[in-house]
């Protein structure tokens, strides 16, 4: 076991940091750096500079400059105490974990809160899909971690929030083509602008990839429309609905280590395929996914002075059908669902809450109350994936099931500013109900019809003081918990039915930071945090594209937060975000040794970026690296890890006006020093096939038109 982190140790750091900042940060006077005002930490639009939370805004201009806008994971890597990895699959998603949370996951996001322009982007149970996110219209995302994302309930080790753009000014359209590696394209055409009151932004996108991996490739189409209108004095009405489309999404599967290092593109070989020796798993079975996901939001906000009422509702379907890598023989078995997961579900909510403003004593009290509602409802049948001795087609049903979710949660959240101090609390009670009726109960598989209930109250506080109009310090605590989504409720690890012996994990979180601006151009943000999780959820068995879960023993998170923004003039800036994280079992179960390290969860992760751009804004240019420490991908810790690594990235942009045309232009070149490294992993896979490679030296290039009428 390496030596362990600790501490004390960066407690100490942290605190010589303070103490090394203050006598440099200007004294009375304002600050020169814009605020950041952002929604996420407190529900109103406040000053992040004055919240005792840490929280990060990555600005429209980070998620599109030199990126295609497909994968979130590209601008979120600037972001401290977050790991998103892209895959390279996109029948899976991305994996994103705050802090640790969410690092278990399979596929998609789990244990970090998902919400597009105020529509939650998770569904009820939590289980969130990032490739619902337009980053084609984005204005900007905001991060919030720590204790204060408890605030979000259930699967809130994190909340990332997604807006996007609103329709104003003189009626544009743009059209964007870029283009890569791995026979990779997207076009994009969108329209903006407002007539008659109305704001509109309407855009349709497809991207095409042959894939890095082999048997990986996917073509994505995307569209997205969304109104504003102010239908009162002080009132807003914005409509935003969304559709996306994935067919034939095809999955490589994750390989072994001997495979990784033999070829880091090609597939594990299927060992009993007589026939064709040579063909791999992801080829005999041609595992693959289709997803359609269509969903809409209504949202009205309304103010009455500074108190401001709020109301959302949302609705859609997500409709998934997936070919996975299961033999005849397990799924022999009269308790196995088959190798084909279809479902259909239909999903729908609310959110409506009240803000009320008002003195009390020597300061300002704001007070928001609320509730949130979510349902979902799946057809879900199984089916075998073979007919006769031909794989990868619908064979004979193997499941056949109702699942019904809903969860209602009031909440509250109040923050009273008076003098240097803020004072910052909120509670929230979450009520959970999970219904199965099973309607497949022939050929000795057993009707697993059940339910279960939970209900946990998660409440958060926190303190800030203003030592300066540019040095803040504050400290947060909260209770936070995380439900099995329906999808860890699935199997047990007999491949039967549902596992309603799943309990929730509960955590309880600290931070303490500091928030400081030095000079005119430089902001700089620091925390210490710690989680200690009891029943934390983890991998019992994952196999052929189905994973199984289990309750743990006690989990233990430590870490420290740095980041970094400033200016060193002409027309050059820099970012730094730096994460140190100790996450171990705090305490022995079965064959895991107490100080294992928690799988998919790195001990350190560095992004730094050196960026320039003329004083004209027509050319910029910027090298970046992302590094990250040795990832483990079981709990024991004993297979083999992912190797640490550090890559470094260029880009280079480009922009003209011509009239009433505007142009851009962009090229990319990822992992310049052409490295080999895991990318990502599939925690506790039973065939060991954990390792999914990052590509090698790559590039990609853009160009774009916009004519404003």
């Amino acid at each position: 076991m390496p030596h362990p982190f600790r501490l004390n140790a960066i407690a100490s750091l942290f605190a010589a940091g303070a103490t090394a900042i203050a006598p440099a940060v200007r004294a009375a006077d304002a600050p020169v750096l814009a605020d950041v005002v952002v929604v996420s930490a407190s529900r109103i639009e406040h000053n992040s500079f004055d919240l005792p939370a840490s929280i990060d805004l990555v600005d429209g201009a980070r998620i599109g400059d030199g990126q295609m806008r497909v994968n979130a994971s590209e601008a979120l890597a600037s972001v401290p105490g977050l790991v998103a990895q892209n895959r390279q699959n996109y029948a899976q998603d991305l994996q994103i974990s705050s802090r640790g949370f969410g690092a278990r996951s399979a596929f998609g996001v789990r244990g970090v809160r998902l919400i597009s322009d105020g529509v939650p982007a998770s569904m009820p149970d939590g289980q969130g899909q990032p490739s619902a996110f337009n980053l084609d219209m984005a204005d900007r995302m905001e991060v919030l971690r720590g204790p204060f994302s408890a605030i979000y309930g259930n699967h809130s080790g994190g909340v990332i929030q997604l807006f996007t753009r609103d329709g104003q000014g003189r009626p544009t359209v743009e059209l964007n083509l870029s283009g890569g590696s791995y026979d990779t394209r997207k076009a994009d055409l969108s329209a903006q602008g407002s007539s008659g009151g109305i704001g509109y932004v309407i855009d349709a996108s497809r991207f095409e990839t042959g894939g890095y991996r082999d048997h990986s490739a996917a073509t994505r189409d995307q569209g997205f429309v969304k109104l504003t209108m102010a239908p009162a004095p002080g009132g807003k009405l914005t409509l935003v609905a969304n559709s996306l489309r994935q067919d034939g999404t095809q999955d490589p599967l994750g390989v072994t280590w001997g495979t990784y290092q033999r070829d880091r593109r090609a597939g594990e070989i299927d060992g009993t395929d007589t026939a064709t020796p040579k063909r791999t798993l992801a080829e005999r079975y041609d595992t693959r996914k289709d997803i359609r996901h269509q969903q809409v939001g209504l949202a009205y906000d309304q103010r009455f002075g500074d108190d401001r009422l709020h109301v959302m509702v949302y609705g859609g379907n997500r409709q998934v059908t997936q070919f996975q890598s299961f033999s005849k023989a397990f799924q022999a078995s009269p308790t196995h669902s088959g190798g084909v997961v279809d479902f259909d579900r239909d999903f729908y909510g609310a959110d409506i809450n009240w803000t009320r403003v008002r003195a009390l004593g020597a300061g300002k009290l704001t007070t928001t109350l609320g509730i949130d509602y979510g349902k979902s409802d799946d057809a879900r049948r199984g089916f075998e994936n073979f007919i006769g001795n031909q794989f990868g087609l619908v064979g004979a049903p193997r499941r056949d099931e109702q699942d019904t979710l809903s969860s209602v949660d009031p909440y509250l959240q109040a923050e009273w500013a008076a003098g240097p101090w803020v004072l910052t609390g909120g509670v929230r009670h979450t009520r959970m109900k999970i219904a199965v009726s099973d309607r497949y109960t022939s050929n000795g598989n057993g009707n697993d019809s059940g339910g279960v209930d939970y209900r946990h109250t998660t409440p958060v506080a926190g303190l800030l003081y203003k030592v300066s109009p540019v040095l803040n310090v504050y400290a947060s605590a909260a209770r936070g918990f995380e439900t099995p989504t329906l999808n860890e409720l699935f199997y047990s690890s007999a491949g039967a039915g549902f596992n309603f012996g799943l309990m929730p994990a509960q955590s309880t979180h600290f931070e303490a930071g500091m928030k400081a601006i030095v000079g005119s151009s430089t902001r700089i943000n620091a925390a210490l945090f710690q989680a200690r999780t009891t029943d934390e959820l983890v991998v019992d068995s994952s196999a052929g594209g189905r994973t199984s879960y289990k309750n743990a023993s006690k989990t233990l998170r430590q870490g420290a937060e740095l980041s970094l923004d400033t200016s060193f003039g002409a027309g050059f800036s820099g970012r730094l975000a730096l994460t140190a994280l100790r996450a171990v079992y705090d305490q022995a179960f079965g064959s895991v040794l107490a100080g294992s390290r928690l799988p998919g969860v790195p001990n350190a992760n560095l992004f730094a970026e050196l960026a320039w751009k003329d004083a004209q804004d027509r050319f910029g240019a910027a090298l970046d690296t992302v590094a990250s420490s040795k990832v483990y991908a079981e709990d024991a810790n004993s297979e083999i890890p992912a190797p640490g690594y550090a890559v470094i990235n260029a880009r280079f942009n480009a922009k003209q006006q011509l009239g009433q045309w505007r142009f851009k232009q962009f090229v990319r070149v990822n992992n310049l020093m052409d490295r080999n490294y895991v990318g990502s992993l599939i925690i506790g896979d039973a065939n060991k096939r954990y390792y999914e490679a990052a590509p090698g030296r790559n590039w990609m290039v853009g160009v774009s038109a916009q004519y404003a009428f």
